[in-house]
């Protein structure tokens, strides 16, 4: 039991992604028959911002600003001062994430920009670290390392099928301009 809580708080990010799947069937399993078109797509976006973006980036947040020599040791480097600026950078984005999981696109959108830019550029960096330090710690070039490159293929792929359904195209519009 030990090495599941372990394995699942050390890849916390596959571990949220599955809660908010989990949360979303919950939600889903409740909501009075026959469901309203999109209900699902929505459903799956709601649940994934609240997840792997609010809970995930508030768990980074905790991790890197009280728990940073861990954090570092973990992702194979040394403790710095940038281990706070990660951590109040991630609490930025929780509360973007929290606020967007029943808000409409715009702030959705805003809730997904974000942690792409800084989840691809992450993902940038640790690619470096294992080309030219040969750094493969886990919170480098294990599960982490790969949520960074698809956490965010599937947030796009979610907002465009709830958006696709639910609102009209000048919905959207108006979120982008």
């Amino acid at each position: 039991m030990a090495a599941l809580i372990r394995f699942a708080l050390s890849n916390f990010t596959l571990t949220l992604l599955l809660a908010g799947f989990i949360s979303a069937g919950i939600a889903l399993a409740l909501k009075p028959k026959p469901l309203a078109q999109g209900a699902v797509s929505e459903a799956l976006l709601a649940h994934f911002l609240l997840f792997s973006i609010g809970v995930s980036y508030f768990y980074n947040f905790v991790v890197h600003v009280f728990f940073a020599e861990t954090a570092a040791r973990f992702i194979g480097w040394a403790n710095s001062p940038f281990q706070y600026e990660v951590g109040f950078a991630s609490l930025g984005f929780a509360l973007v994430g929290l606020l967007a999981f029943r808000r409409d696109a715009s702030l959705r959108l805003a809730a997904l920009l974000g942690p792409t830019a800084f989840l691809w550029g992450a993902a940038g960096g640790h690619i470096v670290q294992m080309v030219t330090e040969h750094n493969f710690a886990p919170g480098n070039a294990g599960v982490i390392f790969w949520s960074d490159i698809v956490l965010p293929l599937i947030g796009w792929a979610l907002f465009a099928a709830a958006y696709r359904r639910n609102q009209p195209l000048s919905a959207i519009d108006t979120a982008l301009t």
